[in-house]
């Protein structure tokens, strides 16, 4: 791995730290009113006082800052960040269509170029410490899907969006496929245009079918989190511009947006990881035989009487700590430090086989010759005991703070 391949995924890594998970909205098939779902949960979850991130990767058709009334914003850029436009305190947006000049003005791009977009709107955006990011990809599973998935690995889950009729759950299956092909956990299924109340004599009628994607649901035995019914007030708040959680939030329909989200975050405060499938993690870990275990990373955490030291060059020992592919510590063993001649800890800790150092601080000289030898490094880290502080950083849970010797 070359250097500035090593620093790129040393800078991906650092901002996927700061967020603790990542909702991909998925769905197999174009017209379900996945965009709007998408929007609508975000706000749902900024609701309940979660930092929550909104992404539309959507590159050829962006509907997020319509749907949202900010199609006359822009993001900026400062200390080559992009900083995202805030809809709210809790509400953070990125999208292509607030890069562009014009809304008719077309993106004519091939893969590569897209997925090369979508890591910049990971790596090179100020997200700032997440709850939650809520990703709207478009149809299929294309490039885009293809390249978040990839992108955001342990912290995302996949929310997938159809409406009742035949045709669509057909080409949800697909969807569903993708995400089993790319161990991709779904958090759950959501049927969209799911019947219509009528606004004068109150009679329901399901004039998509009813009940695909619950059935769906039950085929794959993924989690169904609920119906939400066709509203002539979300397709007005849409073409007005008007986020329609923030317009219409007594509705029953914004009501069906809330439950869903309730069960959604529910899942997920066990594992302190909002809205990961605990059944998909449950079989992970039952899958890895604890006779076959084999070791995934490698970390190191520099000590001072047992303890994390919170400056790299004052440390007295390493306590070297093995994980399998599960994220558990299956061994730790503590090593004296070597004399700090310039350049050996890097080398040392890179010959035992060492991927990633957690450390409370290391200046700038040291960590770039830790990258040199394809070794990461996370500064800033806060705790006590070194089996904990890895622990925490496999969850997405780690505490960190400003690089305490920065020199």
């Amino acid at each position: 791995m070359s250097n500035e391949k090593l620093t790129d995924e040393i800078a991906l890594q650092k901002k996927l730290d700061k967020i603790k998970h990542a909702f991909v909205v998925l769905s197999g098939k174009g017209g379900v009113g996945k965009s709007t779902v998408a929007v609508n949960l975000g706000l749902s979850l900024s609701s309940r006082g979660l930092r929550t991130g909104i992404l539309d990767v959507d590159i050829h058709g962006p509907s997020v800052p319509k749907l949202l009334g900010i199609t006359e914003k822009r993001v900026t850029v400062q200390n080559e960040e992009i900083v995202p436009v805030e809809l709210s305190k809790n509400t953070k947006v990125v999208s292509m269509g607030l890069l562009l000049d014009a809304s008719e003005q077309a993106i004519i791009w091939r893969g590569p170029l897209k997925a090369n977009v979508i890591r910049e709107f990971i790596q090179n955006v100020a997200w700032g410490d997440l709850d939650c990011l809520v990703v709207d990809c478009p149809p299929g599973t294309g490039d885009e899907p293809l390249s978040v998935a990839q992108l955001m690995g342990s912290i995302s889950s996949a929310i997938i969006v159809t409406t009742p009729q035949e045709v669509a759950t057909i080409d949800v299956e697909k969807c569903i496929t993708f995400c089993k092909h790319l161990n991709l956990p779904i958090a759950g299924i959501i049927e969209n245009m799911s019947g219509f109340v009528c606004p004068d004599c109150g009679k329901e009628v399901d004039i998509f079918s009813s009940g695909g994607g619950k059935k769906l649901a039950e085929k794959f035995s993924v989690p169904f989190l609920g119906k939400i019914p066709l509203d002539p007030d979300i397709v007005k708040s849409g073409d007005e511009g008007k986020p329609y959680l923030y317009f219409y939030s007594t509705t029953r329909t914004a009501q069906k947006f809330d439950e869903i989200v309730e069960q959604i975050v529910n899942s997920g405060k066990e594992k302190q990881n909002v809205g990961q499938n605990e059944a998909a993690i449950q079989k992970t870990l039952e899958d890895t035989s604890e006779q076959h275990k084999e070791v995934s990373m490698k970390f190191a955490v520099p000590t001072y009487q047992g303890k994390l030291c919170a400056h790299f060059g004052h440390c007295e020992a390493f306590a070297i700590i093995d994980t399998d592919s599960s994220g558990k510590v299956i061994k730790e063993v503590y090593e004296n430090s070597p004399p700090h001649e310039p350049g050996l800890l890097p080398r040392w800790l890179s010959q035992k086989g060492v991927n990633c150092v957690i450390a409370g601080g290391m200046g700038s000289r040291a960590q770039q010759l830790f990258a040199q030898q394809g070794v990461m490094v996370v500064t800033g880290a806060q705790g006590e005991y070194p089996r904990d502080v890895v622990e925490q950083y496999l969850k997405g849970t780690l505490q960190t703070g400003a690089n305490t010797c920065d020199h």
